[in-house]
């Protein structure tokens, strides 16, 4: 069957969580230390008077449940011939996006002062648009299946 608004809920699920590669999801300011938490790992820019420096400190487990579910996302995409098995793939993403979510407030709780206080940037909400977009494509896959049943219905 052809894939029609599930594909296009998919891909904007794909590109948001690709945007999550990029953007903080929160940021603090202390003293003249800037911390911000991404889904790598949480950094922190030092400003002093000869520039600006910057320590990185790497999170492999939320980085590689970004890519998972940016893949399985991807490749929800391309398995239209069995909808049993797209809706299984989408299902496991949306997993690995609730655990990066969970892992990502457990690295922001390291930096100093907690999560308390903190600036919400555009990238706090990625991960929950891109939970309604994987939401919205199941029910476009149930809606082709409905199609399917009632067509075959009049034959």
């Amino acid at each position: 069957m052809i894939q029609r608004i599930q594909s296009v809920w998919l891909l904007l699920a794909v590109i948001t969580l690709i945007f999550l590669f990029f953007l903080p999801l929160a940021t603090t300011n202390a003293g003249s230390t800037e911390y911000s938490v991404y889904t790598s790992g949480n950094r922190q820019e030092i400003k002093s008077g000869t520039g600006t420096g910057y320590v990185a400190d790497i999170e492999i487990a939320p980085l590689a449940l970004n890519g998972i579910a940016a893949l399985l996302c991807f490749a929800a995409i391309f398995s239209f011939r069995n909808r049993n098995i797209q809706k299984n793939i989408i299902i496991a993403g949306m997993l690995s996006i609730v655990v990066l979510i969970v892992l990502c407030a457990l690295n922001g709780q390291q930096l100093p002062g907690g999560l308390k206080g903190r600036v919400l940037t555009a990238g706090t909400f990625l991960p929950l648009f891109t939970l309604v977009f994987c939401v919205l494509a199941i029910r476009g896959i149930r809606k082709d299946e409905q199609l399917l049943r009632s067509a075959d219905r009049l034959r």
